[in-house]
């Protein structure tokens, strides 16, 4: 056998070695997921793309790959984003349940999972606005009191909100997370556009964020969108 073509058999299975790989135990107590098909993705190159998919027996599921670097992933059934995972070295145990998921078991995912954990309660406290105000109208309080009331309850869990999200991503610049949450925080908006709480986020973030390639469209696209509003 050729000698160059040893060293570059040699070559190519040690680059081949040293690829890292991710592994992810799933459990799912919900009845609905119970046979699916639950699909892995990832972006890249300004699109959501499928690495892997597994189907839900008797509640359980796997994932599994090698990784080139260290990934944020959604866990998708058919196009609904059921949660997100940070795919890095080590086993990932993931829990999908009725009001609650988790992803632990690695230092990236157990930073997510307390976000997540966080910002959970803080929907649970939004969702729970519509009963308080059904049982203040029970009680005669009047409705001019409770639309006052509510109003500023509402206005405090937004802005409770909004400073967890931009906290988290400030604190994650130089990591995966994040772009990753960035990208969930702007995809509920209808185009990209410069909010203050954006404004805030992209002021002072270091070059791995801005460098982002989802983060780096966005801002472009944003700055032209502010242009022609300019220009109307």
């Amino acid at each position: 056998m050729n000698k160059l073509y040893c060293l570059s058999l040699l070559s190519l299975l040690t680059l081949l070695s040293c690829k890292s790989q991710y592994a992810v135990t799933g459990a799912s107590s919900v009845e609905e997921l119970e046979g699916k098909m639950l699909t892995l993705k990832v972006f890249v190159d300004g699109e959501m793309r499928s690495i892997d998919s597994t189907r839900v027996v008797h509640g359980r599921f796997n994932f599994g790959g090698g990784m080139d670097s260290t990934m944020l992933a959604n866990v998708f059934m058919g196009d609904l984003s059921l949660m997100p995972l940070v795919l890095e070295e080590g086993e990932v145990q993931l829990r999908i349940g009725e009001t609650q998921q988790s992803a632990t078991g690695t230092p990236l995912n157990d930073t997510l999972s307390g976000f997540i954990q966080r910002k959970t309660q803080i929907d649970a406290r939004m969702a729970e606005l519509p009963r308080i105000e059904s049982q203040m109208i029970m009680n005669g309080i009047d409705y001019d009191d409770i639309t006052f009331e509510l109003s500023n309850q509402s206005r405090l869990l937004i802005e409770e909100n909004d400073k967890l999200v931009t906290r988290f991503i400030r604190d994650n610049y130089n990591n995966v997370l994040g772009p990753g949450i960035f990208m969930i925080l702007t995809s509920n908006l209808p185009y990209p556009v410069f909010t203050p709480q954006i404004e805030e986020i992209i002021t002072n973030a270091t070059p791995y964020f801005l460098g982002h390639p989802y983060v780096k469209e966005y801002i472009k696209i944003a700055e032209e969108n502010r242009e022609k509003e300019k220009n109307y």
